[in-house]
C-alpha cells in the first residue's frame, strides 16, 4: 500500500514547487525552496531509515498541514500587507516548512531539528521582512505545522525532549523509548 502512495507524494511536492521568476530577491527564493526542502528532507529521512511507519506518520502530518493552512487560507479573506491578494493567513510556506522541521525533531530528534527548526525560523522572517505576511500569519503558519508533527509523528528510538503547556505554566517533558 505504501508503494503506492510515493508517486502521489513525489507528484504532490512537485505541485507545490514554485516557479522561479526574475523579480524575486535572495529571501524569497531561499523561502521558496526551504518550504519545500524541509518537508521533503523530512520525507527523505524515512526512507533513509527505511521506515515505513515513519512514512505513513508523514503523510498524515504533511497532507494535515497543507488541508488546514489551504482550508483556513479559503475561509479568512485577510489582505496581505503588500496588497498582492486576500490569501495571507495563515503563511502557507511557513507551515509547510514548521511541519518538516517539527517532524524530523519529533522523529528523529533535536539533532536533525535543531537545524530545521532555524531554517523554518529564517522561512518565517523573511515571509514578514519581504511584507508577504505579518507576524500573527507566520505564527499561525508555524504553530499548524508543529502540531501537524507533533501529532502525526511518535519517537523513533532514544529520549526525546517535549516541549509543553498547559493553563498553569509551561515546561519539558522527558521520555524514552526502549
Amino acid at each position: 500500500m505504501t508503494k503506492r502512495i510515493y508517486p502521489l507524494a513525489v507528484a504532490m511536492l512537485l505541485w507545490l514547487l514554485p516557479l522561479h521568476h526574475a523579480a524575486a530577491n535572495t529571501e524569497d527564493a531561499a523561502a521558496d525552496v526551504l518550504r519545500v526542502a524541509l518537508p521533503a528532507a523530512a520525507w527523505g529521512m524515512t526512507r533513509y531509515f527505511d521506515d515505513d511507519e515513519s512514512s505513513t506518520q508523514f503523510y498524515y502530518s504533511f497532507t494535515a498541514t497543507v488541508a488546514t493552512t489551504l482550508a483556513l487560507k479559503t475561509a479568512i479573506d485577510k489582505n496581505r500587507p503588500d496588497g498582492s491578494d486576500n490569501d495571507a493567513f495563515p503563511s502557507g510556506h511557513t507551515s509547510m516548512a514548521f511541519q518538516g522541521a517539527a517532524f524530523m525533531q519529533r522523529r528523529y530528534g533535536w539533532q536533525h531539528g535543531a537545524p530545521a527548526y532555524a531554517l523554518a525560523s529564517y522561512v518565517g522572517y523573511s515571509r514578514v521582512k519581504n511584507d508577504h505576511h505579518d507576524s500573527r500569519d507566520v505564527l499561525a503558519g508555524a504553530l499548524i505545522g508543529i502540531a501537524a508533527g507533533y501529532w502525526f509523528a511518535e519517537p523513533f528510538y532514544g529520549v526525546q525532549i517535549t516541549p509543553t503547556a498547559s493553563l498553569n505554566g509551561v515546561g519539558l517533558q522527558l521520555s524514552a523509548n526502549w
